[in-house]
């Protein structure tokens, strides 16, 4: 089975998140990138209480591709401070993990 990872980030458009999104799958840092919402987030940011529309994105890729992901963050990501949660796949369809291995490898023969 796959060393499979699950990214989880929020950004405050829909127009956005698609582009965020498009950029990792075309670098082959993402396998897939689904985008929900709107929903609505209440944080604490500056010393303010925050009440702002965002969508979730959640991100498909392995571990071997999750440092390069957390640099793309920093030079794609519209946000000062991006959320980024990471969290490893435990289980799921072998025939799917697989799939997103093969999404992210470096240079895929095809």
């Amino acid at each position: 089975m796959a060393d499979a990872r699950v990214v989880l980030t929020t950004i405050g458009s829909q127009e956005a998140a698609a582009q965020f999104a498009r950029q990792l799958v075309e670098r082959q840092l993402a396998a897939c990138v689904n985008i929900v919402g709107p929903m609505r987030s209440i944080y604490r940011w500056k010393h303010r209480i925050e009440d702002e529309e965002e969508f979730l994105l959640i991100i498909k890729t392995t571990g071997e591709r999750a440092a390069e992901l957390e640099t793309a963050f920093g030079e794609l990501h519209p946000y000062e401070l991006s959320e980024r949660v990471e969290l490893s796949i435990e289980g799921g369809s072998s025939a799917y993990l697989d799939w997103i291995a093969a999404q992210v490898i470096r240079d895929p023969v095809q």
